[in-house]
């Protein structure tokens, strides 16, 4: 009994190995390995391909623009000094455009501080219009006080006389 099911065992275990065998043939056969060998090989030669240009394209744009001299037609001179003078007044003008368009994300704060600032002021003006309309009174009134004080030291006498 031990024989036959060690037999058993070993049957089954080859039927395992035929049925592998058979669900990767197609993958370990030299013709399906030939196809996938040929699409890899295009594969490498077309990222090659890609890496080669992407290096061109590095060192190109490295490379700056200005050593190398272009020829311009005699006729288009005057454009081109134009153009500079326009690339000159942009690359001044460049700094205070950039420092606007920082600022546009602050307008909302600056406005508020600005009506603040507003309202402040226009609390010193009314203060300052108040005391303007009080400086005549306060003269007025010193002038009441300082005529007040002599007519009351001329009618009194101080034991002192003149003759």
């Amino acid at each position: 009994m031990a024989n036959m099911r060690a037999e058993i065992n070993e049957k089954k275990l080859k039927a395992e190995i035929l049925q592998l065998e058979k669900e990767i043939a197609d993958i370990a056969h030299p013709f399906y390995l030939g196809k996938k060998y040929e699409i890899l090989q295009d594969m490498n030669r077309h990222l090659e391909a890609v890496l080669k240009e992407k290096a061109a394209l590095r060192k190109r744009l490295i490379m700056p623009r200005c050593q190398k001299t272009l020829p311009i037609e005699a006729t288009f001179h005057r454009y081109v000094v134009e153009l500079l003078n326009e690339a000159v007044t942009f690359i001044e003008n460049l700094e205070s455009h950039l420092q606007t368009v920082r600022t546009m994300p602050r307008i909302p704060n600056i406005m508020k501080n600005m009506d603040t600032a507003l309202t402040k002021t226009e609390m010193l003006v009314m203060d300052l219009e108040e005391l303007a309309d009080q400086i005549p009174k306060w003269g007025e009134w010193q002038k009441e006080v300082y005529s007040d004080s002599i007519c009351n030291t001329a009618g009194l006498d101080f034991g002192l006389s003149l003759t």
